[in-house]
C-alpha cells in the first residue's frame, strides 16, 4: 500500500487503530520534518493521538522500524531517538503501526481409548 506524495512532501501511512483514530489510511506532509515534529502536528490534528495510540506505536520510515520513546516532562514530550534525531525527507514512507491483538482458537481434543 506505497503512496506517492508530491514533490515536496513524504506520505504516512495508518494502520489499524491509527486508520480508525484519524479515520484516514494516509496523509502526506511537508518534508523535511523530524519524527518529534510530526508527532505535534498529528497531535495537532487529531488531538489525544499520542496518547492513545503513537505512545505504543511501531513506526516506520521506508520499511525500517525505527527505535524511539516519546517521554513527557513539565514542558511536553520529548522525543529520545536513538542515534542522531530522525529527520523525514521527500519522498519518505512512514507508517504508524499500532500493537494488535490476534485472538488464538483453543481447540481441546479427548482422545478416548
Amino acid at each position: 500500500m506505497s503512496i506517492k506524495p508530491v514533490a515536496g512532501h513524504f506520505s504516512i501511512l495508518y494502520f489499524a487503530a491509527a486508520s480508525s483514530y484519524t479515520g484516514r489510511h494516509s496523509d502526506s506532509f511537508e518534508a523535511p520534518l523530524s519524527l518529534l515534529e510530526l508527532f505535534e502536528l498529528l497531535e495537532s490534528r487529531y488531538p489525544g493521538i499520542r496518547t492513545k495510540v503513537l505512545n505504543s506505536s511501531a513506526v516506520t520510515i521506508n520499511l525500517d522500524y525505527v527505535g524511539f520513546s516519546l517521554d513527557a516532562n513539565e514542558e511536553g514530550y520529548q522525543e529520545q531517538a536513538k542515534g542522531e534525531e530522525l529527520i523525514i525527507q521527500e519522498g519518505d514512507e512512514v507508517a504508524i503501526i499500532p500493537p494488535t491483538t490476534k485472538r488464538k482458537s483453543v481447540f481441546l481434543w479427548r482422545l478416548d481409548k
